[in-house]
């Protein structure tokens, strides 16, 4: 199926115009909190990946279930916590931090950054995915995905590119805490059958955006995020 890819992408691009056609990105999950003692290497992993442009997207799920232990996590999610669950489910064994999960099939501990990166070289060998394309338009948001083969999901991620806490309290008491891409709202826009579609959408809470095609079985097939100032940017 990647001819029928490789020409919907092409046909995309051109409908899309000068946009800035990157070459396929990894997504990496981590699913942190701020009460996990463990999670601030993990979260730097994070941070160094951000740094390297399009060809990752990492994004920091904070889960709830921390919580208890005298420090609510401000940027904690419910929807985080049922996302890890159901990776959980679908990958084996139990939820926890810091784990993170690449392309929505592998799972691992996610302050192994040599295990993270060479994940995310094998993902990015699996070639190309479903072209996907994310724009501001006024104060709303269209996401475009392309003609390919399979079904899936339309997530649309909020969040915002950094965060400075002091932790007063809990098992990170005393520290300040430098976290990136922290995951703010997700949202979910509907199914994509295998033909070319668009999806519009309010702005979610968050800085700016990522759009994430997510089959049934977890795989993500497709994402893209907005580009700076909003302009369009397809990722795969």
């Amino acid at each position: 199926m990647r001819p029928v890819v490789s020409v919907a992408l092409a046909l995309l691009g051109a409908a899309l115009g000068p946009a800035a056609a990157a070459e396929r990105p990894v997504v990496v999950e981590l699913f942190t909190s701020q009460s996990c003692s463990s999670c601030p290497p993990a979260e730097a992993v994070i941070g160094r990946l951000a740094h390297q442009g399009g060809e990752v997207l990492p994004l920091a799920f904070h889960v709830t279930y921390w919580n208890h232990l005298n420090w609510r996590d401000p940027y904690a999610l419910t929807a985080a916590t049922a996302r890890q669950d159901a990776y959980a489910a679908r990958l084996g064994g139990p939820s926890y931090t810091p784990q993170a999960v690449i392309d929505g099939t592998v799972g691992l501990v996610g302050s192994d950054e040599a295990a993270v990166r060479a994940a995310v070289a094998r993902a990015r060998a699996a070639g190309p995915g479903i072209p996907v394309a994310l724009a501001r338009q006024g104060d709303r948001l269209e996401v475009r995905v392309g003609a390919g083969a399979g079904a899936a999901q339309v997530l649309l991620v909020g969040f915002d590119p950094s965060h400075t806490t002091r932790v007063l309290r809990g098992e990170n008491a005393g520290r300040t805490l430098e976290q990136a891409n922290v995951v703010r709202s997700i949202h979910d826009l509907g199914r994509w059958s295998g033909s070319a579609a668009t999806f519009a959408a309010a702005r979610p809470e968050g800085d700016t955006a990522a759009v994430l095609l997510q089959a049934a079985d977890g795989r993500i097939l497709g994402a893209a995020r907005l580009g700076p100032n909003g302009a369009r940017e397809a990722l795969r």
